[in-house]
């Protein structure tokens, strides 16, 4: 994938962010603004502001934004400023600008986390000391697993996000949103012709005949996993904060469990194999292992884990068929299209195997 390039001076123009530093962000010292580009893509880009009393993160959108990055921008800033009150690992977010006049777009300015983000990728680094490569990395889901469990007890109300998501009704707008965004692909994406799958169908019914009688509603992070994850230098894991908040919601937080767990292993089929894995599966725990750590601090039914389990991955299936319809719409290479047309599969597949098993 080619690198995206950024104008710096043109994202944070040194004269109007020193002054708007000086009236909202004190702390960030007053010396001359010393800026640089930390990462970016199409949605957002972050950049490091030093004034020679330690860095700090400037996250805003790129110079041409795509539509609702810059409300997106200004969200996250909200619940990183709610979580203030609470005990979920965060970046502290010490301001944010609502007027895109003052460097060109909306942004907020947050802490920089000491610490670190597992990288699966690389074998290396779990190989050097102080790391003890087995229990390190199956402490690393536990780990994030108590964020979560920190996260889905904050009353949301009680911190001012009342009005962060949509009232009620969650987990089935859930089912018609992701069904929904697997039909459009063929009005979408020229020379994308609609697929059958097989277990979509009795996922889909399974899933709208067993939605939780009681539905829990707290706050979602939307995006869970080890690349949004900091953590604290040395062992054993423990978690420093969770970042990049842009997918965040008001919904049932237990979600966020089955989106993370899609690709561990499953006590119910030991045998699965993953051939996409970035490590052995068999250095983590179960889902179920994670999912009544979970319960325990949560009080929540291990059944509702398991019917979030197959919605997570119900979701993935319909989600990913994207990256086919985009492939046969020229969009991205062929070779591509067939990788995900796989997963697309496998995720209706094993949904409803574990369906048949609930049964």
């Amino acid at each position: 994938m080619s690198k995206i390039e950024h104008n710096l001076d043109e994202l944070a123009p040194i004269g109007p962010l020193t002054d708007w530093l000086n009236a909202n962000v004190p702390e960030l010292g007053k010396g001359p603004l010393q800026t640089a580009i930390l990462s970016g893509g199409t949605s957002n880009v972050v950049l490091t502001l030093d004034r020679g009393e330690g860095p700090m993160v400037l996250r805003r959108p790129p110079a041409v934004p795509p539509p609702g990055a810059e409300k997106g921008v200004l969200r996250e800033a909200r619940i990183l400023t709610a979580l203030g009150q609470t005990d979920v690992p965060h970046p502290r977010c010490y301001g944010s600008c609502d007027d895109p006049e003052v460097i060109g777009g909306r942004f907020y300015v947050m802490e920089m986390v000491k610490g670190w983000a597992p990288n699966l990728r690389d074998e290396k680094i779990f190989n050097e000391p102080p790391f003890d490569r087995m229990p390190y990395i199956y402490g690393i889901p536990f780990a994030i697993v108590d964020g979560l469990i920190k996260l889905a007890n904050v009353d949301h109300e009680a911190i001012g996000l009342g009005d962060y998501g949509k009232p009620g009704k969650f987990l089935e707008r859930q089912v018609d949103r992701w069904v929904g965004q697997l039909r459009s692909y063929p009005e979408k994406y020229a020379g994308y012709e609609a697929r059958a799958f097989a277990g979509f169908a009795e996922t889909e019914e399974w899933l709208r005949a067993n939605i939780p009688a009681k539905e829990s509603t707290g706050i979602i992070h939307g995006d869970v996993g080890t690349p949004n994850m900091m953590f604290h230098h040395g062992p054993p894991p423990r978690l420093a904060a969770m970042i990049d908040w842009e997918l965040s919601t008001i919904g049932d937080p237990m979600i966020d469990m089955g989106w993370f767990t899609g690709g561990l292993r499953d006590e119910d089929d030991p045998e699965k194999e993953f051939p996409t894995a970035l490590q052995d599966p068999n250095l983590f725990p179960t889902k179920q292992e994670l999912a009544r750590y979970y319960c325990a601090g949560t009080g929540r039914d291990f059944r509702d884990f398991e019917y979030l389990s197959v919605l997570a991955k119900f979701k993935s299936g319909c989600l990913l068929e994207y990256k086919v319809a985009a492939a046969e719409a020229g969009h991205l290479p062929k070779d591509v299209g067939r990788f995900f047309a796989r997963i697309s599969e496998n995720c209706f597949r094993e949904t409803a195997a574990q369906v048949r098993r609930l049964k």
